[in-house]
């Protein structure tokens, strides 16, 4: 499972044989959930809510780049890194 970004004690990860709907997963401590590419929905799991506040900023901001790491995904191809939220 290929950790594409990490930002404030935050992994994003996607599972290279992982299902639809697109998804990320975000590890936070204990805490792990399953986020939905397009809305920022938890699908599964649950993240403390600063956590998840910053999660949906990031995936705002990076939608397509997540998007083009799901079809990636899909085919084969390896993942890229996309920055984080501390990213200078």
């Amino acid at each position: 499972m290929p950790t594409i970004a990490s930002f404030y004690g935050i992994a994003i990860r996607m599972y290279l044989k992982d299902h639809a709907p697109p998804h990320f997963h975000a590890i936070y401590r204990d805490h792990e959930a399953q986020v939905a590419i397009g809305t920022g929905d938890i699908l599964k799991g649950e993240l403390p809510s600063t956590a998840l506040r910053l999660v949906r900023e990031w995936a705002k901001l990076n939608g397509e780049a997540l998007e083009a790491n799901w079809r990636r995904r899909e085919t084969g191809l390896p993942l890229e890194q996309i920055d984080g939220l501390d990213a200078e």
